[in-house]
């Protein structure tokens, strides 16, 4: 038995390792669909987990994409995720994204206490170009948050905490901010998740947006997702100018949207990338954790946070 036993832990490792291999060493793969399926077999398989990292594309926007990370520990997996987000001239990112911290930046120190994690970097993380320093505490930030049961993020450099970000960080500082304010009144600030094609691979990319409009977010959201004009050209949305949200109401921790039959494509199917932008943006602007998808009143589909972390 003992033997049995020993075999079959030895095959587990093996198959572990080579699996990593074979998923560390590949530069590019040409579908992001399959990417986050092998990940979550490996999950299954080994017990390490996949979390949301956010690397910078060509056009400076930050990009949601996923990584392994091989502990269950907090503090082991913010260094990981400190590690993947440092530029190390090893990149084993697909082409077209990268890491954004400053090349030899160190981690100094991490704590997590109460949900709230500080963290220290070295000086080098100051090297960064003053035009990209926002999109840094952004990358940081949201790649800790997405980690779960983390309240708020706190970054210092040799103990002192960050010039200009000398308060408890979170989500609400936003990400790949655009700003479209004619006034002062009635300032609304919404997440909208677009694609982008980044060879041949799509991504989904948040934008915060601030601008005069007082309506529902959800609203809002819908509207961004359906005009024909994107002020970005890498950006894109795959909802068609013809989708109406008919009505909508949050309830027991559920957002419903019920659309008309524009929803469907020439398959009578909804699109996955509708699907997502969709859920991701509700997410990020609603204290929700399932969206159900409707068609003039029938159900179509129920999407949960972690059907797409």
């Amino acid at each position: 038995m003992l033997k049995k036993r020993a075999i079959r832990k030895i095959f587990i490792t093996t198959l572990t390792a080579f699996i990593l291999l074979v998923l560390y060493s590949i530069p590019n793969i040409s579908n992001n669909e399959k990417v986050l399926k092998t990940n979550l077999e490996v999950e299954y398989i080994t017990g390490i987990g996949t979390n949301n990292i956010y690397l910078l594309d060509k056009n400076n926007y930050l990009v949601k994409t996923n990584i392994l990370l091989d502990s269950s520990n907090k503090k082991e997996q913010i260094k990981l995720l400190m590690k993947n987000l440092t530029k190390n001239g090893d990149s084993k990112f697909p082409d077209g994204l990268s890491a954004i911290i400053p090349e030899n930046t160190k981690v100094l120190s991490i704590n997590y206490d109460e949900e709230y994690v500080s963290i220290d970097f070295s000086k080098n993380l100051l090297k960064i170009d003053e035009e990209l320093k926002e999109r840094m505490v952004e990358a940081i930030v949201y790649s800790i948050m997405d980690l779960g049961k983390v309240k708020g993020v706190i970054i210092s450099v040799n103990d002192e905490v960050l010039e200009d970000y000398n308060k408890v960080l979170d989500k609400s500082i936003g990400i790949n901010k655009k700003y479209d304010i004619k006034r002062r009144e009635n300032i609304n600030k919404v997440v909208v998740y677009y694609l982008e094609d980044i060879n041949d691979t799509k991504y989904y990319v948040p934008v915060t947006k601030y601008l005069n409009d007082d309506r529902d977010k959800v609203k809002i959201i819908v509207d961004e997702l359906t005009s024909s004009y994107i002020y970005e050209p890498s950006l894109m949305s795959f909802l068609n100018s013809n989708i109406e949200l008919l009505d909508y109401k949050e309830q027991e921790n559920i957002m419903t949207l019920n659309f008309n039959n524009a929803i469907f494509d020439s398959n009578n199917k909804v699109l996955e990338e509708v699907k997502y932008t969709l859920a991701y943006s509700v997410f990020e602007n609603y204290d929700v954790n399932q969206v159900l998808l409707q068609a003039n009143g029938k159900n179509i589909e129920t999407i949960g946070t972690n059907d797409i972390k």
